[in-house]
């Protein structure tokens, strides 16, 4: 084998390994392998399902084959992300701009639980992604009004965390509210988190879950990125009408939350799959944070210090992270936190022939393209440059799917139908 090729079938096999890495993380995540054990004993009463998230129908059904006795409900979830169920139903919204049929979806749950008794059992089924499949503004407030709300936020720069704090308080089912109104009947709620940290609050903005933020934090956060919001919105949260449900309300007595499955938990599966190839793994971080293209920067030094010194992890090995970063888009392009994380990540490690990587939501949506992520590869920018596509230009317009798309490295999975955040795997090959 010459050495052109032999250096071919190494780029070819660092791929399909990061991306088995990746297809390992995402299923860890399925609702059908860790949802079952979470499920509370059937009620004297009614059992009534309701949900939110990308992955809210594949819970759904994971529910409905573990579940012999009788129970009816309504889960929302992104379009293309339906599974068939038979005694649930599954509404298919709009997502990340919610549109007016998560708006009826939402209207229709909190009908289905608003007459329960003491007797009676409500099981949330709760994802990334609730937020936007779940709108229901305030009084005073209409959708259009959700929906550039939700544009502002997505173009700011706030992280995840910090967006969910605004929605909580401008919404009537968000922040605990779909909880109390299920009110006396038992809540358990079954979380995937995609969210650093995994706090159930900030998981789809928390329906179900005591919301310890205010009026004035949702203020704060709109004053600190520039966020432009309707008069209506500010009125609701200076006036303080929009404050959500408290840890400790009455009404949220009788309910309690689990997380099924995490992202340090996809992170662990992935580390599995690297070392049964021969790579050490070791996990950086489950919930990094941060604008995208500053923490590629950060990753690549990281990267070459273990490429270059052997320091602080020798090679062959695999740097794993998850988290959730931003990207405050200013240019043309639609954004993506972990194609410009990727992107940023090759121009500061210049080609440096050992280093791959791969990074990708594991919902298989980064931003707003039906596109999970990208692998990159030591040459990736300069096939790049042979086609005419400037990396520093193309990460300048944040438009890093449009880089990988022109050499061929994006990943696409469709819907994975789960959701537990950003992927990213960082592979140095021995030296």
């Amino acid at each position: 084998m010459t050495t052109r090729a032999a250096a071919s079938a190494h780029d070819e096999g660092h791929a399909a390994l990061l991306r088995r890495m990746f297809n390992a993380a995402v299923a860890a995540a399925q609702p059908s392998r860790c949802l079952a054990k979470y499920l509370p004993s059937p009620p004297r009463g009614r059992t009534v399902v309701v949900g939110a998230g990308k992955a809210s129908a594949a819970m759904a059904q994971a529910l409905e084959a573990s579940w012999p006795d009788p129970l009816s409900g309504l889960v929302v979830t992104r379009y293309g992300y339906a599974q068939p169920c038979e005694r649930i139903a599954i509404v298919e919204a709009s997502h990340p701009v919610p549109d007016a049929v998560g708006l009826n979806a939402a209207r229709e749950m909190l009908d289905l639980v608003s007459h329960l008794t003491p007797d009676d059992l409500v099981i949330a089924l709760i994802s990334g992604g609730g937020s936007a499949l779940l709108p229901l503004p305030l009084e005073g407030l209409g959708l259009a009004d959700e929906q550039d709300l939700n544009r502002a936020l997505l173009k700011s720069g706030a992280s995840i965390s910090e967006m969910n704090v605004v929605r909580r308080h401008l919404s009537a089912i968000k922040g605990g509210r779909l909880a109390a109104a299920c009110h006396p009947a038992k809540v358990v709620t079954l979380l995937i988190s995609d969210i650093p940290g995994d706090d159930p609050v900030d998981i789809a903005s928390g329906p179900t879950v005591g919301d310890p933020t205010t009026c004035d934090d949702a203020l704060a956060v709109i004053r600190r990125y520039g966020v432009k919001a309707q008069p209506h919105a500010l009125e609701a949260l200076t006036s303080g009408r929009g404050e959500s449900i408290k840890p400790g309300d009455p009404r949220l007595a009788n309910c309690e939350a689990h997380l099924i499955a995490t992202p340090q938990m996809a992170l662990e599966a992935a580390a599995v799959e690297a070392r049964a190839n021969g790579f050490a793994a070791h996990i950086l971080g489950d919930s990094i944070e941060g604008e995208a293209r500053e923490v590629g920067k950060v990753m690549a030094g990281l990267a070459l210090q273990v490429a270059n010194r052997g320091q602080p992890f020798a090679t062959p090995c695999v740097l794993l992270s998850g988290g959730e970063t931003t990207v405050t888009v200013k240019g043309g392009g639609c954004g993506g936190r972990n194609v410009e994380f990727l992107l940023s990540l090759g121009i500061a490690l210049r080609g440096h022939p050992r280093i791959y990587a791969i990074a990708g939501d594991t919902d298989g949506v980064d931003g707003q393209v039906d596109i999970a992520g990208a692998i990159l590869g030591p040459n990736s920018l300069d096939q790049a440059r042979v086609l005419g596509v400037s990396p520093v230009n193309a990460l300048d317009s944040n438009d890093a799917h449009g880089f990988f798309q022109a050499v061929g490295a994006s990943v696409i999975t469709g819907p994975t139908y789960t959701n537990v955040n950003d992927f990213r795997a960082i592979l140095l090959a021995a030296s």
